[in-house]
């Protein structure tokens, strides 16, 4: 029955570390998804792009505008789990102000953390370490992942329209 089940997982599980997946969804987590703001796009963005996540159904699309180098606005629509909306709202509370470069270091250090072990991004980035505890649990790591992933293809695809209109 389900008792041999929940024991072999447990088992399972103890190998990892022994935090069960319930134990990473703490009222941290909890709290900045629910501050992830209203969903709301941009008429005119400079980049835009949407992310999947097959495993949870998990899609973030998000909308940059981009001045000197700089996020100027940004817009976003989240579907996701916690993890998703948790990263998401922190992406979304950060953004504007930011860098390319800055961006695409934190989408790095956040890949570093999960899959590597990394240290947590810190300063205004540091909400994103209580996603830490997300290494141990493989197939999350896309879902938490997809705000980050979906603004680096936004730069993307801002920067190379900057540089078509800068060359035409």
């Amino acid at each position: 029955g389900g008792g041999t089940r929940k024991a072999a997982f447990r088992a399972w599980n103890g190998s990892r570390g022994g935090m069960e997946l319930s134990e990473l969804y703490n009222a941290r987590i909890i709290e900045l998804a629910a501050a992830i703001g209203s969903a709301q796009r941009l008429a005119n963005p400079d980049g835009q792009a949407t992310t999947h996540s097959q495993l949870c159904g998990s899609t973030v699309s998000v909308d940059l505008q981009v001045a000197d180098g700089k996020v100027v606005a940004y817009g976003q629509t989240v579907k996701a789990c916690l993890l998703g909306q948790a990263s998401a709202s922190v992406m979304s509370h950060n953004i504007v102000g930011t860098s390319a470069q800055e961006l695409r270091a934190i989408a790095q250090r956040m890949r570093a953390m999960l899959k590597q072990g990394g240290p947590p991004p810190d300063g205004r980035w540091s909400d994103l370490a209580v996603l830490e505890p997300v290494k141990d649990f493989k197939a999350r790591h896309t879902c938490t992942l997809l705000g980050f992933d979906a603004v680096e293809q936004a730069l993307d695809q801002a920067e190379a329209k900057q540089a078509h209109a800068v060359g035409a």
